[in-house]
């Protein structure tokens, strides 16, 4: 049994087609087949459903799996030991994040670099749940979430920062003359805001819900972008994280205005497996985090953007 077998394998797990996972590989198609058919023949088991195309694991192909991921991923997390040994940490960390701290993640990995030059990064905007699971799936290294929300399963948290909340409005809407408004009165505003299966976005309706009130935007988007980009095109408010400022700040045409501190306030953090050892670049992440001060950096970027008293 070889290796690369086992990385053939776990690369068509992740990708869930012969070709992408090939290339994934920097194999040919048929090398990786081949290679998947000698790891059935040692094992004797059947482990891919086969058809014109990619049809999923047999049961005995999903413990196959299992154990192949484990044994790739301690794999890597060998060759960065070794790096770090030799004082050049390098590989590529897997970052998964909900949109809404996507944005600020480059306040993690700008600095991180600075440490280990060598490192690389991969960052994909995903849901809170699929975070879990392609951690457990060793699809990902660590994971940017809500960590004291929804449930998360057994996973190690490593809080952030908590969020706080603004309205942002256009400079000569509707509340122009407003300096402060409550959560009931943001319900019922022209609304633009992230769509109903995000969890940022399940957070705002409850609130609005403790206020009595139900939002009905006119406008729902799965990214920061559009919903940036529909406020001025349609004279739309919304209700953002103070954390979002750090990325895209406050448009000249809007403003932003204080909104009442909810009785509980959600923190974001990072999520790490279950399970030891941990890789080098998940220990070079987690002791960076324990050195920066975010919640400081998130409340300067407030105070340059304040148009009121906030």
């Amino acid at each position: 049994m070889l290796l690369r077998q086992l990385e053939y394998l776990t690369a068509l797990a992740r990708e869930r087609h012969f070709g992408r996972a090939a290339a994934a590989c920097h194999a040919t198609q048929p090398a990786l087949s081949a290679g998947i058919r000698r790891l059935e023949s040692e094992l004797r088991v059947q482990i891919v459903q086969r058809g014109q195309r990619f049809e999923g694991f047999t049961p005995e192909g999903l413990e196959v799996l299992r154990w192949a991921q484990g044994i790739v991923a301690e794999r890597e997390a060998l060759d960065q030991t070794l790096a770090e040994m030799r004082g050049q940490l390098s590989g590529t960390l897997r970052l998964g994040a909900i949109p809404t701290a996507l944005s600020v993640s480059s306040l993690l990995t700008a600095p991180l670099r600075e440490r280990h030059p060598h490192v690389k990064y991969s960052l994909q905007s995903m849901a809170s749940r699929e975070i879990v699971d392609r951690l457990n799936d060793f699809d990902l290294d660590v994971g940017m979430t809500y960590v004291d929300g929804e449930p998360l399963g057994h996973v190690r948290v490593v809080p952030l920062y908590r969020e706080r909340y603004l309205f942002l409005t256009p400079v000569d809407g509707e509340l122009s003359g407003r300096n402060s408004l409550t959560w009931s009165e943001a319900a019922t505003s022209r609304l633009c805001l992230l769509t109903p299966i995000m969890q940022n976005r399940r957070i705002l309706d409850g609130y609005f819900a403790e206020a009595g009130a139900k939002a009905s935007p006119i406008v729902e988007c799965d990214t920061i972008s559009a919903v940036y980009a529909h406020l001025s095109a349609m004279n739309l408010s919304s209700v953002i994280p103070h954390t979002w400022l750090h990325s895209f700040g406050v448009p000249p045409d809007l403003r932003v205005l204080p909104l009442p501190r909810p009785r509980r306030a959600f923190h974001v953090g990072l999520v790490l497996a279950a399970r030891d050892p941990q890789s080098m670049l998940i220990r070079a992440l987690v002791d960076l985090v324990t050195d920066l001060d975010l919640h400081r950096q998130f409340e300067d970027v407030l105070r340059r953007h304040r148009t009121t008293a906030l």
